[in-house]
Formats: C-alpha cells, structure tokens, sequence
C-alpha cells in the first residue's frame, strides 16, 4: 500500500490531478494494440482445417462457391467482422457503395475503412496523451484543458477517413463528368461503325483508360457484368448508382428506354452526346462568368491597402507633424 501511495503521489506531482488516470488509460491503449496485434497474427485453429477437410460432398461444392466468393477477402480481418462490419445491412451497403464512388472496389473495403477510423482514433487519442504529459514542458491543464487536449486529436484521427473518402468521391464525380462527352462520342462512333452496344462499351474502356482512367473503369465492370450474363438493364442502373452523377443516370434512362421501345441506339447516343458536347460548354461558360465575382474580393484586398497607404500617408505624415 506505501508503494501504491507513494506512486500516486509521484504522478499527482509530475502529472497533475489526472496522472494516474493519464497512466492507466495509456497502459489499456497498449494493451488493447498489443492484444489486436497478437490476434491478428493468431493462427488458423487445427480444428477448424480438420473440420473443412472433412466436410460432407454436398457442403463441399457449397464451400468451393463461398471460397470463391471469399478468395480476395483479407483472412486477418475476417477475425474481426463483426467489429468491423456494420451489423444493420442498409448502414453496410450505404457504407459500401460511398467507398465504390471513391473508387474502392476491394471486398474488405468496409472493414478497412471501419479499421483505419479505430487505428486512427486511438492514435490520435495517444498523441494528446502524449502532448498533456511528455511534451506539456511542466505546464499544468485543467480537467477541461485535458479532455480537450486528448480527445480532440482523437476525434481528429476518427473522422480523417470520413473527409478523405467524402474528397475522394467528390473529385472522382467531377472527373466522371469531365470525360463522359468525349466517352459518348467514342461510343457513337463504335455503334454507328456497326458494333453492337456491348462491343462499343468494350472499346470504350479499352480505349479511354489513358485520359479519363475512372470512367473508363466503370465502363469496364459493366463489360465484365454484361459477359457474365448478367441482366443488361440491372447492369446499366447499378451503373448509374456506382457513378452517382447525374448526367450518367439520364444516360441509362435514355439507353433504357431505347431498348425498351425499339428505337435506334445510334440515335439516342447521338441526341444525346450533342446535349451532353452543349452542356459541357456551358459549364465551361458558367465557370469564366464566376471568375470576376471571385475575383473582387482578391482586387480589393490587395489594391485598396496599398492605395490608401499611397494616397492617405503624405497626408497623414504633414498632419502629425504640425501637432508636432
């Protein structure tokens, strides 16, 4: 008990009110990382491998399916999908397809995002632990001084992943929309050369991976889903969701009604690139018109100082020196 209370006391002196609490929550931050670590390098139970291996015929072919499914899906984090995944499916899916329009296509996708928003938080956490105690040069903070300190890196470190994929699906939209005119006169081209629909979606990817990389690696998964079989219309819709711009969901619309009636393909691609050619030049337009708006406030703040000290000092100068 001496030694307990002589330890307390050590780190009320040097730490302040809060020292011990400081020292307990960084010993169960460690002991939390160490025990992730040595989870994640666990091996596979001898049981478990005994058990598949002996699995009955008809769950074999059932396993082959789900290890097909499963083949890319990080065996380390699958210990933790249950921590990692969203319970609720809609939170899941929503989740899934924020990170498919920032153009993450892995099947862990949602665990790593869920494990870098952990990792990150309670790094951020040890990082105010660390300004409060190591690097606080012998100054003394308040219980509210503290928190604050110690908890806003932390929620810093939590919510980075939540701004960088919100950047990542804004930029990724603004370049879908920059090059889609030109993939749709590449595609008028193709169907009016006589190719059918599912070959000019082929050579659009193939064609367009240099300049716009992320349209045409949408293009491409719709080639993929349309030669697996796959409903055209469904492909065309989950198009048009992963993308999340508009002029891609009026696309599909129009390619489906086109099905859908009977109408030339050739046509409606053709309408519509030249609506999509006018609506990029009006962009374009809007955009220059903005400049002298944007503009004004910059002129302001950088001419009308250096004109009143120009204008106005002389002045100002003779005055204070006839007070003088």
């Amino acid at each position: 008990m001496e030694i307990l209370t002589s330890i307390n006391d050590l780190l009320t002196q040097h730490l302040g009110e809060f020292g011990p609490l400081i020292i307990v929550g960084v010993l169960g931050l460690l002991m939390v990382l160490v025990a992730v670590t040595l989870m994640m390098k666990q091996p596979e139970d001898p049981l478990k491998k005994l058990q598949r291996s002996n699995a009955a015929p008809p769950k074999q072919k059932k396993g082959k399916k789900e290890q097909l499914r499963n083949s890319s899906r990080n065996e380390q984090l699958e210990k933790f999908a249950t921590f990692l995944e969203p319970k609720n499916e809609e939170e899941y899916s929503a989740v899934e397809l924020k990170l498919r329009q920032a153009g993450y296509r892995s099947k862990d996708s949602v665990r790593f995002f869920h494990f870098a928003q952990f990792s990150l938080g309670i790094l951020g956490i040890f990082i105010g632990v660390l300004l409060v105690t190591v690097f606080s040069g012998g100054q003394e903070f308040t219980g509210t001084q503290m928190m604050i300190r110690v908890l806003v890196p932390g929620a810093i470190g939590y919510f980075a992943p939540k701004y960088w994929i919100t950047r990542r699906v804004e930029e990724r939209k603004e370049a879908i929309t920059a090059g889609f005119p030109d993939t749709l006169d590449l595609m008028l081209v193709c169907v009016e050369a006589g190719q059918s629909l599912d070959q000019a979606i082929v050579r659009v990817a193939s064609e367009m991976s240099a300049s716009y990389p992320d349209i045409a690696q949408e293009f491409e998964t719709v080639a993929h889903e349309m030669k697996a079989g796959k409903d055209k219309d469904t492909v065309l819709r989950d198009f048009g969701v992963r993308c999340g711009v508009q002029d891609v969901n009026s696309f599909v619309t129009v390619m489906i009604q086109s099905a859908t009636f009977g109408t030339s393909i050739a046509e409606a691609l053709r309408v519509y690139a030249g609506e999509m050619r006018d609506k990029r030049v009006m962009r374009a337009e809007e955009a220059a018109n903005k400049l002298p708006t944007k503009m004004t406030l910059v002129t302001m703040m950088l001419t009308v100082p250096p004109l009143l000290i120009i204008l106005v000092g002389p002045s100002a100068n003779v005055i204070s020196s006839f007070g003088r």
